[in-house]
Formats: structure tokens, C-alpha cells, sequence
């Protein structure tokens, strides 16, 4: 409780009361960054709850955990856990894991693609270096015919990310994707920017805490813009991975997309993996692509920490698996 009043602002103070769900919320997005947590994460292994949100910390577990959805209709994206890099030969290794995940993802026959994020590549020591192995990565995925999408992280990385997408859509054509935060003010026009691409983006509300001079502070303002921008690119006749959990957004998409005639094959659904399996097997049932986000590796604790910001349900599940025998 002392640790997460640290996290009131004194603008949040002016405004009044802060509730203890906000509080929460930032202080495991403040702990998700939080390099010394990070290391001291991958000695502990997938505790404490952590396993309900990542496949394990092994290729094989992942490539298991997609065999097991495949086999009820769901595809897959795996992602190798990992975003604090601290040396060239980090970021090397962590791009050889990406290649191995494609390569296992071909030899097991799975239907799966795989996501990345540009820091775990070193971005944060050089684009250079990060370049060097976003191509190595994607030329294996073009030689396997999969796909790579590149996942937005912070807004302080979110222009450069921008912009090695776009150098390497020029090079690499549909063999790369990327996400859009609707929680950002510069979200729209950076689709309208996109557009010419035509381009396959996976479409989320945002999970990182950001100013209020970058993005929507207000909830019902982000739902609002994250419908708008599903509308927009769904128009723009691009392909959508629209990425959430809330059935409000899911039927106003399932409407949208009637009225306007807009095939299933134009978009997916996309959720966590271990949140809301029942509503899962229900899309994939109804016929829509439904694929589930598999985060895997040992370096799973930023993840889990904005897991747990996101409902104070999984904070609860965490709490009873620490005290079951």
C-alpha cells in the first residue's frame, strides 16, 4: 500500500480521491519497467500465477500450447518474451530465437505467425542493430511464407518504430505487420499515414502508461477512438486484427462489418492468451478468425506486470495461486 501511493500525482491529488484500482494499475506499469525487478524475474521462473498469461519458457512449450489451439479451431502468434537488452550480443541472441520460433513454427506444421518488439533487437543501443536483425527475422519468414508483426511499445519509441516499419514494408512487402495504440492522440493520422501501404495492422487500445500530452487519459475516450480507428482502417479496405477483450467492441465490430459488407477475411479477433478462453472458442466457433497472442521465454516479467494492471481479477487469480498447496 505504501509502494502504490507513491504513484499519485499531484495533479491526480487536485482532482480528488484516486481509486485503489488506478493505484494499482500504476504501480505494476511502473514495476513492468523496473530493470532490477526484470533480471531478479528470470531466476524466479513462471511463479506466482505467472504461467495463467505465458505458454512457458521453452519453443517446444509454446509450439505445444499451439498445437492444443489449432486443434480447436484458433490460430496462434508467438512471441519470445524479452525487452530489456543490454548488449549486442543480447539482441543477436534474442533475434536467433526469433529465426528458431519460425523454424519450429514450419517443422511443427502449426498455424502460427510470430510477434516481436523492435528493443528486444537493440534498438535502445543502435537502429543499425536493429535493422540488421529485423531483416535477418524476416527474410527466414519470407522463405517459410510466415509472417512477423512488430509490436508498438512506449510512446518514446513509437516514431522510430514507425518509421523501421515503414523502411521495411518498402523491402519486405506483407511479410511484416505492425500494432496501433488507439490511446494516442497521433493514432488516426498515423493510419491515414500508413494507408499507402495497405498494410496489416493489429489494432489495441494501448497497455503502457503514457502523459496526458500523448494520450487519451480517460477510458471512455480511448474506447472511443479505438472503434473509430477499426472503422477507419476496416474502410480503408486494410487488413484488421482488432486485439480486444471487450464485448462491447467485438458486437459493435460483428455490426459493423455486416453493414458494410465487409468479408471475414478482411479481419481477425484477437485475445491473450489465458484471458477469456470461453469467449475464444465461441468467436472461433461463430465462424471469425480468432487468434490468441502466446508469449513464451524466461524474460515473461514486464509482460506479466501489465497483465496485472490491466484487471484487478488477475491480480486476485495471483494472489490465490501464491497461498494454493
Amino acid at each position: 500500500m505504501i509502494l502504490a501511493r507513491l504513484f499519485i500525482t499531484k495533479t491526480e491529488k487536485a482532482q480528488g480521491e484516486i481509486t485503489m484500482e488506478q493505484l494499482m494499475r500504476d504501480m505494476f506499469l511502473f514495476l513492468s519497467k523496473n530493470k532490477v525487478a526484470n533480471k531478479a524475474a528470470k531466476k524466479w521462473g513462471l511463479r506466482f500465477g505467472a504461467n495463467r498469461f505465458v505458454a512457458g519458457e521453452t519453443i517446444k512449450a509454446a509450439i505445444s500450447t499451439v498445437k492444443e489451439l489449432n486443434e480447436k479451431g484458433i490460430v496462434a502468434t508467438l512471441d519470445h518474451l524479452g525487452e530489456f537488452v543490454f548488449s549486442e550480443e543480447e539482441a543477436i541472441e534474442s533475434a536467433d530465437y526469433c529465426i528458431r520460433t519460425l523454424e519450429a513454427i514450419a517443422e511443427a506444421g502449426v498455424k502460427s505467425n510470430l510477434s516481436l518488439k523492435m528493443t528486444q533487437l537493440g534498438l535502445d543501443i543502435s537502429k543499425e542493430l536493429c535493422m540488421k536483425n529485423m531483416r535477418r527475422i524476416l527474410d527466414c519468414a519470407k522463405r517459410l511464407n510466415n509472417f512477423v508483426r512488430i509490436d508498438m511499445e512506449d510512446y518514446e519509441h513509437n516514431q522510430i518504430t514507425m518509421d523501421i516499419f515503414s523502411e521495411l514494408r518498402e523491402e519486405y512487402g506483407e511479410t511484416v505487420g505492425l500494432v496501433v495504440q488507439a490511446y494516442l492522440y497521433k493514432v488516426e493520422q498515423d493510419i491515414d499515414e500508413l494507408n499507402k501501404f495497405k498494410p496489416n495492422l493489429r489494432l489495441v487500445k494501448g497497455a503502457y502508461k503514457e502523459s496526458p500530452e500523448v494520450a487519451f487519459p480517460a477510458k471512455e475516450d480511448v474506447d472511443r477512438n479505438f472503434i473509430k480507428i477499426i472503422e477507419k482502417h476496416l474502410l480503408y479496405g486494410n487488413y484488421a486484427a482488432i486485439a480486444t477483450h471487450d464485448d462491447n467492441v467485438i458486437e459493435h465490430v460483428k455490426k459493423f462489418v455486416k453493414e458494410h459488407n465487409i468479408p471475414f477475411s478482411q479481419f481477425e479477433f484477437q485475445m491473450l492468451y489465458g484471458i477469456r478462453v470461453q469467449r475464444q472458442l465461441e468467436l472461433a466457433k461463430e465462424g471469425y478468425t480468432m487468434r490468441v497472442y502466446v508469449p513464451y521465454g524466461n524474460d515473461w516479467y514486464g509482460y506479466f506486470m501489465r497483465r496485472l494492471a490491466e484487471r484487478p481479477a488477475n491480480v486476485a487469480f495471483v494472489l490465490k495461486s501464491m497461498f494454493k498447496k
